[in-house]
């Protein structure tokens, strides 16, 4: 078990919350990480070891449904049925086009 905190991986505090890592600040000795219910706060990277050595901070699996951590909610159809968010009006996904035609080498003047 490493103290170090690892971003995306997933912790269990001794209350049985669990937290994600989201962001580290090696310059500021700062962690942050976000609850599953979403809420967000910011810790001392040396709390942060501290704890993990005390066994306050332990490894954690990743929620099967971490969507309470990122506030994605579904829509719901004339029928009741849950999509999730993005779903076309028939179910299907919308998402955007590839990039793969895109030439970055262009020059802006080139695509008015």
């Amino acid at each position: 078990m490493s103290a170090r905190p690892d971003i995306g991986e997933w912790y269990q505090v001794r209350d049985g919350e669990l937290l994600e890592i989201v962001a580290i600040d090696e310059d500021d000795g700062t962690i942050e990480v976000q609850y599953f219910d979403g809420t967000v706060e910011e810790m001392d990277l040396v709390d942060w070891e501290a704890q993990r050595t005390k066994g306050e901070i332990t490894d954690a699996e990743a929620p099967e449904d971490w969507s309470g951590s990122v506030d994605v909610d579904g829509d719901v159809d004339s029928d009741g049925n849950v999509r999730e968010r993005g779903s076309g009006l028939n179910g299907d996904s919308q998402m955007a086009g590839s990039l793969e035609d895109l030439d970055i080498f262009e020059s802006p003047d080139a695509l008015l």
